[in-house]
C-alpha cells in the first residue's frame, strides 16, 4: 500500500474526497492533514499509477510517497519558473531590445532541444553592453518569487533542514532571491562586467544540469543524509538530473521532459503544498 497525500487548498471537501477515493483501488482515507486542504489517503496502486489516474483533474494535485519518514532534510530547488516565476534572462534581454530571440532560445533549453551551455552563451552574448545597473531596475520591476516560495523553504529551515538555490541563471538575480525567500545558500553564474556594462560572457564554470546534480549529491554527503531524506524542484530539463536523484524530486508547472519523470508533480496549489506532502500541518508553517 502507497501513502498519498491530495492537495486542493481550499476546496478539499468530503464529496472532492470520496471523488478521490472512488478514482482510485482499496483508497481509504488516513487522515486531514489540514482539513479542506490536504488528506493522506492510503492506495493499493504505486506511485506512478497514483499519479496517471489524477492527470488533468483540475486544482488537485496528488503526491505518492516513499517509504520512510515524510519530512525532508534537504531541498534543492531551480530558480527561473520555480522558485521566480519569471526567467531572470528573458526578462533582461528585454531592456536590451532582444526579448523574443533569448525567450526562444530558453523554451527550447528548457525543453531539453539544446545544449545549456552553448544556449546559456548564445543569449548571454546578446546582452553585451547593457548597462549594469539595468539587472537592479530589472530585479525590482519584475521578478517575483512564486507563491508559497518564502513559507516553503523558511518552515523547512525552522525544522532543521538545509536549503540550497541552484540556478542556470546569475549571481545578481540569485543573491537577493536567495536573502528575500530564506535560503542557507545559493549557487549560480556570474555575468561578466567591465567598465558598467555586460561583457556579453559569464565568468568561472557554468552551473549546468551536472552542477545541480552534483550540489545535491555534496549536500547530502556532508550532512550524512539518505536519499529518502532529500527533496528537489525544479520545471526544465536542466533540472532532470536534480529532481531524480533526490528522494522527492518535484515538476513544479513544469516542462513535458521533466514532468514525465518526477516522482511528483506540481501543477495547480503552490509551492507550500509540498510542506503538506511532507505531512506538516499549516499550523507548523512559518509564514512569509
Amino acid at each position: 500500500m502507497t501513502i498519498a497525500t491530495l492537495i486542493a487548498a481550499g476546496r478539499l471537501d468530503e464529496r472532492l474526497l470520496d471523488a478521490a477515493l472512488a478514482r482510485l483501488p482499496r483508497a481509504r482515507f488516513v487522515r486531514w492533514v489540514d482539513e479542506g486542504d490536504a488528506a493522506d489517503i492510503e492506495v493499493d496502486a504505486d506511485q506512478s499509477s497514483i499519479r496517471a489516474t489524477f492527470e488533468g483533474w483540475s486544482g488537485v494535485d496528488i503526491i505518492a510517497h516513499p517509504p520512510g519518514p515524510r519530512e525532508k532534510r534537504l531541498l534543492v530547488a531551480d530558480m527561473d519558473s520555480t522558485i521566480i516565476g519569471q526567467e531572470c534572462i528573458d526578462e533582461l534581454a528585454d531592456y536590451a531590445g532582444f526579448k523574443p530571440q533569448v525567450a526562444a532560445i530558453t523554451e527550447r533549453a528548457m525543453q531539453g532541444e539544446l545544449d545549456f551551455a552553448q544556449a546559456l552563451a548564445e543569449r548571454v552574448a546578446l546582452l553585451k553592453g547593457l548597462d549594469v545597473a539595468v539587472i537592479e531596475q530589472c530585479l525590482a520591476e519584475r521578478i517575483r518569487p512564486n507563491p508559497g516560495a518564502a513559507t516553503l523553504v523558511r518552515t523547512m529551515r525552522a525544522k532543521g533542514a538545509e536549503t540550497i538555490l541552484v540556478s542556470g541563471g546569475f549571481t545578481a538575480f540569485v543573491a537577493p532571491i536567495a536573502k528575500q525567500v530564506g535560503f542557507d545558500r545559493f549557487v549560480a553564474n556570474v555575468l561578466g562586467i567591465r567598465d558598467g556594462k555586460l561583457t556579453g560572457r559569464t565568468e568561472g564554470r557554468i552551473v549546468d544540469s551536472r552542477i545541480k546534480h552534483d550540489e545535491l549529491m555534496e549536500a547530502r554527503a556532508r550532512l550524512g543524509l539518505m536519499r529518502e531524506a532529500t527533496m528537489a524542484i525544479g520545471d526544465g530539463a536542466n533540472d532532470i538530473a536534480l529532481v531524480t536523484e533526490s528522494g522527492m524530486g518535484v515538476a513544479y508547472r513544469a516542462k513535458p521532459a521533466l514532468a514525465a519523470v518526477a516522482d511528483a508533480r506540481l501543477d495547480h496549489n503552490d509551492l507550500s503544498a509540498l510542506l503538506w506532502a511532507q505531512g506538516i500541518p499549516r499550523a507548523d508553517w512559518v509564514e512569509a
